[in-house]
């Protein structure tokens, strides 16, 4: 699939920001042909209330307050929440601050599963789904709306490794360890569909760790993106002390700057280099239809009862199975062409904020 398109697209945001998502949603409140008509929080890299204060915030920083942000879940399907605090600070967006606007729209006590539900039903085939995190809230609406994948025009899963090691365990990706359960009922529900005549192209399109940390950030791009926004030189050292604040007079330079430092020093302290793989971004991107990308049809499942391989996402790319194939598979990508969209479109909302 080649997915660069101009063409409107229309965003329900399932994330739990989380450093990569906080970049990955500024990225797409910088889409002009991007319409967010919801952001769910999800709990992942922290908690749920503190995943739906990082999205007010950002978007309202981005000019997009009246965007609802819903939480609906606040615990995995059967597991105990595990958040991760060492990758994406104790805030979940590194050392950036921001306020926590008040929800403007009377929406924030609304439950996210039902507000999607909802909207899916009455905007049949309208409506890209970008899951950013653990699938617990896109299961929950599944099992009230088995029709999701017939009412969704698209959907995007950042989860999963296969041939590639896991980032939680050997084998296992973070969004799908947290909730395994979860991802385990998404793609069954999709092997369902499949087997009753959903239409391939409605097949959720799966951004795994194989091609997600193909997205590798350097931290020079920090100070690339602040020069072509106008505000001049932002450093982003591997020799500046540890917890070093941006003073960039420009608040959404300053915001990622001081998210990405936490970000780079996290992978440099597990051995990584100074570098950020911003998975999240990818797969917003392949939502937005911006970034180019090609795909592998499989069957896949999850692990769910096995200590050693819990969390880990098997595909059939060879149908071995005897399953249809429930998934599009990224089985390639562009980072040199994804990070030059992301520098321009950034750098321009920049200079809007």
């Amino acid at each position: 699939m080649d997915g660069t398109t101009a063409e409107r697209v229309r965003l329900l945001v399932d994330n739990d920001t989380g450093i990569d998502d906080a970049l990955a949603l500024a990225y797409l409140c910088a889409c002009e042909h991007v319409e967010i008509v919801a952001v769910t929080s999800t709990p992942g890299n922290v908690d749920a209330d503190r995943v739906a204060a990082n999205n007010r915030a950002l978007l309202a920083l981005c000019g997009r307050p009246e965007v609802p942000v819903l939480i609906g879940a606040r615990t995995p399907l059967q597991v105990a929440l595990t958040t991760t605090e060492e990758t994406h600070g104790p805030q979940g967006v590194g050392y950036a601050t921001l306020p926590d606007p008040a929800p403007s729209n009377g929406l924030g006590a609304e439950d996210a599963v039902d507000y999607w539900i909802k909207a899916a039903r009455e905007q049949p085939g309208e409506l890209t789904a970008l899951l950013c995190a653990p699938l617990t809230n896109f299961a929950l609406a599944l099992r009230k709306e088995p029709r999701l994948p017939w009412l969704l025009r698209k959907v995007v899963i950042m989860g999963g490794a296969f041939y590639y090691q896991g980032n939680t365990t050997p084998t296992a990706e973070w969004n799908t360890h947290v909730d395994p359960h979860a991802a385990a009922e998404v793609f069954a529900a999709y092997t369902a569909a499949a087997e009753a005549g959903l239409d391939e192209n409605k097949l959720p399109i799966v951004c795994s760790l194989d091609t997600t940390e193909r997205f590798e950030m350097q931290p020079e791009f920090v100070n690339e993106l602040s020069q072509a926004a106008g505000y001049g030189p932002e450093p982003v050292l591997p020799e500046d002390p540890e917890g070093t604040r941006s003073q960039s007079g420009n608040q959404l330079i300053r915001y990622l700057s001081d998210a990405l430092r936490f970000y780079f020093e996290f992978h440099r302290a597990y051995d990584q280099g100074y570098i950020a793989h911003v998975h999240d971004y990818f797969a917003a991107g392949v939502a937005a239809g911006t970034l180019e990308y090609s795909v592998r049809p499989a069957s896949v499942d999850v692990e769910t009862e096995s200590p050693l391989l819990f969390g880990t996402t098997v595909a059939d790319f060879r149908h071995l199975w005897g399953k249809k194939s429930n998934a599009w598979v990224v089985s390639d990508n562009d980072p040199v062409q994804g990070f030059a969209e992301l520098k321009r479109k950034l750098s321009a909302l920049a200079q809007q904020v």
